[in-house]
């Protein structure tokens, strides 16, 4: 359904019924939430309900008898909720009113019983407003990376694609959602917080406080890193778009490692991504699990998105491109070659294997410009007819060895 989502807030019940009308009279809200009293505390469900329902606009209604009432919603609103806009309904012929809601994050102030024309005017007002806003800082853009089995390499692909991102393409941040988190081992970092704090503390999340969650590493890539030990894990949808809201509002590339995750959350992250990785490798059993995950991954959607990684990959006579993608209904984007004793004994040692000069590290500095060349205006997302084209053109920027020329 489109038109912008609107929570409606009054404490008469019978008044949620002339804002419901107005509302519907307009061409751009529409009511996903309404409630006959306003919310207390920070703890309120009212306020969990509104960010669930991922509504952008409050219609929140003044009594001119219980203003404090009100006001005191209004902050509650503004404080703990994430990119919330606030539309106060009250008496324009009370201006102690009008200063009142406005100074505690009212963005607009209309009349009362006004007709639909002024709440159809604010919403257009809200809407060019955000885009202008989104046209001129951009978001960032996001890659989850995942395994096609267990041990297909998603972790490694995903830490030093994020390095490579990071030292070559701009601020990036790397997400662990592993279901125990091996990316800190990687980079040889012992993180105090990560992404349970993070998920924990949304309803009062702001980016400073997003910030003490993060760990430095290596190259001053971003780290929130993930689960230490096991534990239930159950985000909403809507607490995961909110921290992501935060996220590709705070860095150009978001990269997230579900590892060998498949379950909701990996399903919401693949439908928040720009991009999904499934990293694999030749062998029957991986190839299986791969043709498998992208049929998963289809029912959600997520599937014009998806594209192959092949790790640890060697040459197979009479064994093509064509043949994978034929068996597995999913396009191969990148070959990562083998060399495991030396990937192997850098994750041992906390040394990603990009901060070597190797034909791995090149590679992988090849799948990070292609990914970022992909989204680029001129290009789009990727495509059949162009992905040999952009393969060829940015692994033409390294110095390939006569092996990986050979492939």
């Amino acid at each position: 359904m489109h038109g912008i989502a609107v929570a409606l807030l009054s404490e008469d019940r019978e008044r949620l019924g002339v804002l419901q009308h107005r509302l519907e009279s307009t061409t751009l809200g529409r009511s996903v939430f309404s409630q006959s009293s306003f919310p207390s505390g920070p703890t309120d469900p009212i306020l969990r309900q509104i960010q669930d329902l991922r509504a952008e606009v409050v219609l929140l209604e003044i009594d001119p008898a219980r203003l404090a009432r009100a006001i005191g919603a209004i902050e509650l609103l503004k404080s703990n909720t994430n990119d919330l806009a606030i539309f106060a309904l009250g008496e324009m012929n009370h201006p102690p009113a009008i200063v009142a809601a406005m100074r505690a994050g009212a963005c607009e102030y209309l009349e009362r019983d006004g007709d639909p024309a002024s709440l159809q005017d604010a919403l257009a007002r809200l809407a060019t407003s955000r885009s202008r806003m989104q046209n001129a800082a951009g978001r960032a853009r996001v890659f989850t990376f995942l395994n096609a089995k267990g041990g297909s390499g998603a972790t490694t692909i995903a830490v030093n694609t994020a390095l490579a991102l990071q030292e070559n393409h701009g601020p990036t941040v790397l997400i662990d959602f592993g279901i125990l988190g091996h990316a800190a081992l990687h980079l040889n970092v012992r993180p105090a917080f990560g992404l349970t704090d993070a998920l924990q503390n949304l309803h009062r999340m702001d980016t400073g406080l997003l910030d003490g969650f993060i760990t430095r590493c290596k190259r001053d890539l971003s780290l929130l890193a993930g689960l230490k030990q096991f534990m239930p894990l159950n985000p909403t949808g809507a607490e995961l778009a909110r921290l992501f809201d935060l996220l590709v509002s705070h860095y150009r590339y978001v990269v997230v490692d579900c590892s060998s995750r498949t379950d909701d959350i990996s399903r919401l992250m693949c439908d928040l991504s720009d991009q999904i990785l499934l990293v694999a490798q030749t062998d029957v059993s991986a190839l299986w699990s791969a043709g498998r995950i992208q049929s998963w991954l289809a029912e959600s959607n997520s599937r014009e998105k998806l594209a192959m990684v092949l790790n640890r990959y060697k040459k197979i006579p009479g064994f093509t491109d064509e043949d994978v993608e034929r068996g597995t209904n999913c396009r191969v984007l990148w070959k990562v070659p083998n060399n495991y004793h030396s990937v192997a004994g850098g994750i041992d040692r906390g040394e990603p294997i990009l901060l070597q000069d190797s034909e791995i590290s090149r590679s992988v500095r090849g799948l990070a410009s292609a990914l970022v060349e992909a989204g680029s205006p001129e290009n789009g997302a990727f495509g059949a007819e162009q992905r040999t084209d952009l393969r060829k053109r940015v692994t033409a920027r390294f110095l390939p060895s006569p092996l990986r020329a050979g492939q």
